[in-house]
């Protein structure tokens, strides 16, 4: 067991630097296909425009859809938003948290005998933060899990 200093409950990470990123480049994104609706040449079509205005709601949805993932541990257990999906997980359903030099991620072995990408956990926005979040969430893993499992 590690002796690390606890961890106080509930906490998040999340990629901010990748977060602060999409977030700005999702607005440009809005205001730049609504500017390109308004100024196109006379010869677009009413639907032309919606479009070209649509497609910038699309790509910024996108852009919000990659900025998702987080993991979030509270008393009772882990939630792991994906970019896609979430899923709620008790301290007991977590075996080992796995993040192995050049992951692109941290890895979640499961009592179920399958593994969880925690995509919220990850070196991009830094690979010294990554690497402390992922120890942090190990050792709560091992503090909070192992009484579970063995009672």
């Amino acid at each position: 067991m590690s002796t690390a200093t606890p961890v106080a409950l509930p906490v998040t990470w999340a990629p901010c630097r990748n977060r602060a990123v999409l977030y700005a480049l999702c607005a440009v994104m809005l205001v730049l296909f609504s500017v390109l609706a308004v100024v196109l040449p006379e010869s677009w079509q009413f639907n032309d425009r919606v479009m070209m205005a649509c497609s910038g709601v699309l790509f910024a949805a996108v852009g919000l859809m990659l900025a998702r993932p987080k993991v979030v541990a509270d008393p009772e257990g882990l939630t792991v938003v994906n970019f896609v999906r979430s899923r709620r997980l008790s301290w007991a359903e977590v075996v080992r948290v796995n993040f192995k030099a050049g992951d692109p991620w941290v890895m979640l072995d499961l009592a179920d005998g399958t593994a969880l990408a925690a995509v919220g956990i990850q070196p991009g926005g830094g690979r010294a933060q990554a690497i402390a979040a992922a120890r942090s969430l190990r050792d709560l893993v091992e503090q909070r899990g192992s009484g579970a499992r063995q009672g």
